[in-house]
Order: structure tokens, then sequence, then C-alpha cells
């Protein structure tokens, strides 16, 4: 492991276009040298489509009821809800441990969710040709159930966007779209895979599992960061880039 620490936000859930304000204004200021260290978002969305760059408008099966919003990352159509971990690092890929290069980072997202689903007692892997973690055989219509989506955008090699783990999330959603555009995909939880009880140790035990998989994937030492949020919460202040400074980096 190295010695570059990434700074752990659980941030709770956000409204999607609050969130993409914040991680765009994040990864704006790694970019410009105002943040000096790496950050993983980790939160919850309520109910929203979203449609990457060479996603097709067809994928999109029942918009009605949910905010359809079309986004820079790459990737196709998928759903994001309660009970979904998605996370957002801003990594600045110009150093080590990273690398320049955008399929490896791709490659070791998915490394960091196999890990933490093997924690959690799901054998989990990669499916030839896409982007993304399966478990059950391969994923598609093949027989293997796809469990994490990833889609990443890179902007003079720092990151934001990211993954989203379905943990406990409502799989009925799915069939608003054709998940990623993969025709026939069967999409999965942690919540059904384990056929756990208890909704909120799944989720813990989940999200513990998801930050030490990524510490072991990347090679760094994560450390928390749950109090900077917490005052912005209670007043229902959703951090915009601004208070976000002003708060958190006095």
């Amino acid at each position: 492991m190295s010695g570059r620490r990434v700074r752990v936000i659980e941030a709770g859930r956000i409204p999607y276009h609050q969130a993409l304000a914040w991680q765009r204004g994040l990864a704006q200021a790694r970019i410009d040298g105002r943040l000096e260290e790496d950050l993983l978002l980790l939160l919850e969305h309520p109910p929203v489509v979203t449609l990457g760059r060479p996603a097709r408008g067809a994928h999109v099966l029942r918009p009605e009821g949910v905010d359809v919003v079309e986004v820079e990352r790459g990737g196709d159509v998928t759903f994001h809800g309660p009970g979904q971990l998605v996370g957002y690092p801003i990594l600045d890929l110009r150093g080590p441990p990273y690398r320049q290069d955008l399929h490896w980072y791709l490659r070791t997202l998915e490394e960091a969710l196999i890990t933490a689903l093997a924690e959690v007692g799901i054998p989990a892997e990669r499916r030839a040709g896409y982007t993304g973690v399966w478990t059950g055989g391969g994923g598609g219509g093949g027989g293997g159930r796809k469990i994490a989506s990833i889609g990443v955008h890179v902007k003079q090699w720092v990151t934001w966007h990211g993954f989203a783990l379905n943990v406990t999330t409502d799989l009925s959603h799915f069939d608003r779209i054709v998940p990623c555009g993969i025709e026939g995909v069967e999409m999965t939880s942690v919540e059904r895979e384990t056929k756990a009880p208890g909704a909120e140790d799944v989720w813990a035990h989940a999200l513990d599992a998801v930050v030490r998989g990524f510490e072991d994937a990347f090679g760094v030492k994560a450390t928390a960061s749950r109090e900077d949020v917490t005052e912005m919460r209670r007043a229902g202040q959703w951090p915009t880039s601004a208070t976000f400074f002003r708060d958190a980096f006095p």
C-alpha cells in the first residue's frame, strides 16, 4: 500500500442534480489545485434515471415518475435509487499509485467491488466486453446477474462519476430501462444474493466492505469523514462546491 490517502465522505441521500454539481465543483478544484486530497463520496439518490454519453433514448422504457438526466459519464442508461450505494471517486490519476490509463482505472474500480462483494459472501466477476460487475455465471442473458454498474468521466486525469452497487435496491425499478443498454440482463443486489435480513445491517456491512475493497484495489489508505456534512444535513442544505469548501476546507 502506498502512502496516498483518500478522504471518504458518507453523505447520505442527496438529490442527483445536487450531487452532480457537488462532484463537478470538487473535480474542478482538484484540477486547479485548490483541493489537495483525493475524495470518495459515498451516498444514495432518490429515484432517477441517468444516460451517459453513448446512451440511446430508446433504452428508457418507462420514464414516467422519475427524472431522466443526460450526463457526461461513459456508459449507457442506468437507474439510481434508495438502497443503492453510489460512489463518486474524485481522484487525481497523475500521481502514484495511480496510472494515467482509463482502462486501468475502470478495471481497478471493478476489482474494488469484486473484493468488497467477496467480503460480504458474494462471488463476483467481470464480464468480457462490458464494464461492471456480475455474479452467478458471467452476466447478461446467459445466466449471470449484474450487481454493480460503472460509468466515469475523466478531465485532465481527474475523475468523477463512478460506480453504483445495488445493496437493498428495489430491483423492479430496472424494468423502466434496458440496464446499461444490455438486452436481457438481470439485475440483482447484495440483499437478494445473500438473503440477509435487516436492511441497515446489510447496508453497513456493504459500505464498510466497499471502503476496504477500494483501499486494497487502489493501494491507498481511506480516512473517514462523516462530520463534514452533518451540519449541512441538519439544515437541509446539501453541499454545493462553494459551501463545501467554506465549511469543510476552512
